[in-house]
C-alpha cells in the first residue's frame, strides 16, 4: 500500500524539499500551498502528476485547514505522515526591549508557528486516525529551547517556537496512548526564504536539509514513549 503524506508550507524552502524527497521515495504527497503564484510546486506536480497534489492551505484559518482536510479526504482514506513545517519570522525580529517591540508581528509569529500546527492537526485527525503509522512531525527550532537561549532579541519567534514545543508535548500526552508517534526537529540554519529572499549566508542547502530530516521523520525510534527535540546532527536539545 502506497504511503500518504501531507506537508504544510510546501511552496518553497524546506517544505518543498521534503515533498520532493518523499516523492522520490515513492510516497503519495499532498502539499499545503499558501502562495499559488510561486510556481515551483506546480512544476514539481508536473514531474509527479500521479503522486503530488497541491492543496490550498492557510494555517492561520480554521476554515482553510478544514477545507484542506476535506479535499484530501475526497481523494484518499487516510494520511500516514503529517509534517507541520510551515513557519514565519518577522522582519523586525532583531528588536529588543527598549527598541519598541513589534507586537503585531509577534502575534503573527504565534498564529503561524504555534497555533497553525494545532489547526492543521485538528483538521487532519480524522485522516491520521485511519492510519497504522500515525506519524506526526513538527519542524521546531533551537530558538524554542529555554535552557539554551542566549539571544537578547527575537522575542516573537523564540516564544512562538517554545509555545509550539509545549503544544506538541500536550498533544503527545493525549495521542501517544492511541498509537501516534512524534518527531520534533530542529533542521539547522538553512538557505530558506523566511526573510523573503533566499538566505545564502546559511549553512545548509534545502535539499541537503531535507535529506537529513527525512530519515528521522520516517524511521522508527527505539523509545517512542519519550518526546525529544532532535537536531539535524542527531543531538537532543533541552526544552
Amino acid at each position: 500500500m502506497q504511503p500518504i503524506a501531507f506537508v504544510t508550507g510546501a511552496d518553497r524552502g524546506l517544505g518543498f524539499a521534503l515533498c520532493e524527497g518523499l516523492l522520490e521515495r515513492g510516497w503519495r504527497v499532498f502539499g499545503g500551498q499558501y502562495m499559488p503564484d510561486w510556481t515551483d510546486l506546480a512544476a514539481l506536480a508536473e514531474r509527479f502528476p500521479e503522486t503530488l497534489c497541491p492543496v490550498p492551505l492557510d494555517i492561520t484559518s480554521v476554515e482553510s485547514t478544514r477545507a484542506a482536510a476535506q479535499t484530501v479526504a475526497g481523494m484518499v482514506d487516510r494520511v500516514d505522515l503529517l509534517i507541520n513545517n510551515a513557519g514565519v519570522i518577522s522582519p523586525t525580529v532583531e528588536r529588543a526591549v527598549g527598541d519598541g517591540l513589534d507586537y503585531a508581528e509577534a502575534h503573527r509569529e504565534f498564529d503561524v508557528n504555534a497555533l497553525g500546527a494545532l489547526r492543521v492537526l485538528e483538521g487532519f485527525l480524522p485522516l491520521t486516525n485511519q492510519s497504522a503509522m500515525k506519524r506526526l512531525c513538527f519542524v521546531s527550532s533551537e530558538a524554542g529551547s529555554i535552557t539554551r537561549c542566549e539571544r537578547q532579541a527575537w522575542y516573537g519567534y523564540c516564544m512562538s517556537k517554545a509555545a509550539l514545543n509545549m503544544a506538541i508535548k500536550i498533544t503527545f500526552n493525549r495521542l501517544r496512548p492511541e498509537g501516534y508517534t512524534f518527531r520534533v526537529y530542529h533542521p539547522g540554519w538553512m538557505r530558506s526564504y523566511m526573510h523573503g529572499s533566499k538566505n545564502m549566508e546559511a549553512d545548509l542547502e534545502l535539499e541537503e536539509a531535507a535529506e537529513m530530516a527525512l530519515p528521522f521523520f520516517l524511521e522508527e525510534r527505539e523509545d517512542e514513549d519519550t518526546l525529544a527535540l532532535i537536531d539535524y546532527q542527531g543531538q537532543t536539545w533541552p526544552w
